[in-house]
């Protein structure tokens, strides 16, 4: 059975000490008030991770991730974390291929491939971002781009490797933009993701894959988009960084 998934990306946010309440609020919260079915994911800059890690010893259910790795296991690549150092410190996910990373730091599928593989030689779970821009959505080209980069980034994994990713959907025209894909059109990509998966690698590991939404997700409008039957949760920007919103959102199942 595939998992129930709110994952907070807090991106480029918070300093220390307000990272230190921030996830103070939410693990009160989720501990007070979250359904135990429902796994959550903290997703903050590097920096955080080791305090938080000490601070949140023994809320099981609250996972640690990082927002990226490197594609080398060490070396002299200045300013990179690659994923042995995450796995040592105790991380669980690592979001790959974020939309960001992707335009920002020109990220391709091909490195992606080489950052999914390091990722799980080292226990972690990839959170593998995929979607497309707004002008592949107005030429209707949607479902090529993105199947294009599932293929190209995971479709290299043996079954049991595949097994062990979560896959974000993000129609990038609707970060941070106010706009949200209709829960109409979510459902849509998520049902042609996994109808790729079952292409690939059978009906049972699409059916066991949890493939989550990325693109402004609010308390208004998660219960409906989390009702949608291929959409098992989201990878959230923006809203992460408030506690109230972020748990609303994952009470929303």
């Amino acid at each position: 059975m595939r998992k129930k998934i709110a994952a907070g990306n807090w991106k480029m946010n918070k300093t220390m000490e307000e990272g230190k309440i921030l996830a103070s609020e939410v693990v009160n919260m989720v501990k007070d008030e979250l359904r135990s079915d429902v796994h959550v994911i903290l997703c903050p800059p590097f920096i955080h991770l080791t305090s938080l890690h000490a601070m949140l010893e023994g809320h099981s259910n609250i996972a640690f991730g990082a927002q990226n790795c490197s594609n080398h296991a060490s070396g002299a690549y200045t300013g990179e974390i690659s994923a042995p150092m995450l796995k040592s410190n105790g991380e669980d996910y690592v979001i790959l291929g974020h939309s960001e990373r992707r335009e920002y730091f020109g990220e391709t599928d091909s490195l992606l491939a080489e950052k999914i593989d390091i990722a799980l030689e080292n226990g972690l779970t990839p959170i593998y971002c995929c979607g497309e821009p707004l002008a592949v959505r107005e030429r209707n080209e949607q479902t090529d781009h993105v199947q294009r980069q599932v293929e190209d980034g995971l479709f290299h994994l043996s079954d049991e490797d595949f097994g062990k990713i979560v896959i974000a959907y993000e129609p990038i025209w609707a970060i941070g933009t106010g706009k949200t894909a209709s829960a109409d059109q979510a459902q849509e990509m998520h049902a042609t993701i996994r109808k790729q998966i079952t292409g690939q690698y059978g009906e049972e590991t699409a059916n066991n894959t949890s493939i989550l939404y990325g693109g402004s997700v609010k308390p208004g409008n998660a219960e409906e988009l989390f009702s949608c039957m291929d959409v098992d949760g989201g990878l959230i920007g923006g809203a992460s960084l408030k506690s109230r919103d972020f748990v609303d959102i994952a009470k929303a199942f």
